[in-house]
């Protein structure tokens, strides 16, 4: 018989609330408020939505945000869980697999799905986390108890034993290569409509704690030509939120118009600090295989996401300050 091995909930506390109760109603609280703001795009949860980018930072940060993406997503189907993240503290060159069996939530433990992870690992093109490095890292926690409490609406009973399990994957600081191999071996599974997957990541990281003080003139009509501020600078045509949003809005475009070499050639363009630009990277390159793969013109809407809430955790206003973007997305497939 299998041991278990349990990954803590190392950022509750701190990142989040530890006490249930509270998250469960915070989580809840967020995905109404979401619903209600998003009646006009029509029907929630959206069928057949079981790809998503949503935020990872801080709840008191991100959280509202990522309750778009949330309550998007249709789980109805869902047979596993896919959660793709950036690693913020580990160097690797690809991917990474979790050896433990389950991932606490304060409100529960999500299983980890050990068939599937056991395939991908036996491709001998992951690695495996140790137990510091899964726990150190923050990309794939914070989508736990927005997953946990998902599945706890739409399956109940059996106190969690019934709800789809986990293939979490870290992704590390991948080339254009790296990416679309990753892609191609992952292909298959996006296909199966059995599959969700959760690409976790953050947007613009803006202001010199970030090393990154870009911005874009509004007589600049070519990205790449931006200039880089002082921490004095007080730039008013546009204000500096202004052009992080243009930033931001830049990379969300080309994510949308779903070409994997399009969207590298924006943030190399801008050197935008969108920190799962390599999950990102991932799950685009899937969706092209899958796409390169159809005998007919299929879908065109099929596989392209849509961004659906923006925002930032302040608007900077001189060259000293600093902020967060948090996007939402969605795409059917």
């Amino acid at each position: 018989m299998e041991s278990l091995s349990i990954r803590e909930a190392s950022h509750a506390g701190s990142w989040y609330t530890d006490h249930g109760p509270t998250l469960a109603s915070q989580l809840q609280g967020w995905l109404e408020d979401a619903e209600r703001d998003m009646a006009h795009l029509g029907e929630v949860p959206r069928p057949g939505a079981r790809l998503i980018i949503a935020p990872h930072a801080g709840y008191a940060y991100s959280g509202p945000a990522a309750a778009w993406a949330y309550r998007m997503l249709d789980v109805s189907k869902a047979k596993r869980i896919f959660l793709l993240g950036p690693s913020h503290h580990l160097y690797l060159p690809g991917c990474a697999l979790s050896k433990h069996t389950h991932y606490a939530t304060p409100n529960g433990n999500l299983s980890l799905d050990q068939t599937t992870i056991e395939t991908l690992r036996r491709t001998g093109q992951f690695k495996d986390l140790s137990a510091s490095s899964d726990s150190s890292e923050h990309s794939l926690e914070m989508h736990l108890p927005y997953i946990h409490h998902l599945l706890s609406m739409s399956f109940e009973g059996n106190e969690g034993k019934d709800f789809p399990p986990l293939v979490p994957i870290l992704v590390g600081s991948t080339n254009p290569t790296t990416e679309k191999e990753f892609g191609a071996l992952l292909a298959p599974y996006v296909a199966d409509p059995a599959n969700v997957f959760i690409i976790s990541s953050d947007f613009c990281h803006w202001g010199s704690r970030f090393s990154y003080t870009y911005y874009l003139p509004a007589s600049n009509t070519d990205p790449s030509q931006g200039i880089h501020l002082r921490s004095k600078d007080r730039p008013r045509d546009p204000p500096i939120h202004e052009s992080v949003a243009r930033l931001d809005k830049l990379a969300m475009t080309a994510i949308e118009h779903g070409q994997h070499a399009g969207f590298l050639t924006t943030l190399r363009d801008t050197g935008n600090t969108v920190c799962g630009r390599h999950p990102i990277g991932v799950i685009m390159a899937a969706i092209e295989t899958l796409k390169s793969q159809e005998t007919s013109g299929g879908d065109s809407d099929q596989g392209k996401f849509h961004f659906i809430r923006y925002e930032r955790s302040g608007d900077v206003v001189e060259g000293k300050d600093s902020s967060v973007s948090y996007a939402s997305a969605f795409a059917v497939l």
